[in-house]
């Protein structure tokens, strides 16, 4: 998780359309720029650099 509490909630109500990479409202069952079933929840964690 990240450095703020508050910014980590907000991180968790998005989800990402599959097709476009797109951001969704939290339960969302279609994206709203193409139109796809295809969504998932916004990653979470964050990743280093290598």
């Amino acid at each position: 998780m990240g450095k703020f509490a508050e910014a980590d909630a907000v991180i968790s109500r998005i989800w990402i359309c599959r097709r476009c990479k797109g951001r969704n409202k939290a339960g969302s069952k279609r994206c709203r720029k193409c139109g796809s079933i295809y969504l998932r929840p916004k990653k979470k964690e964050i990743r280093a650099k290598k």
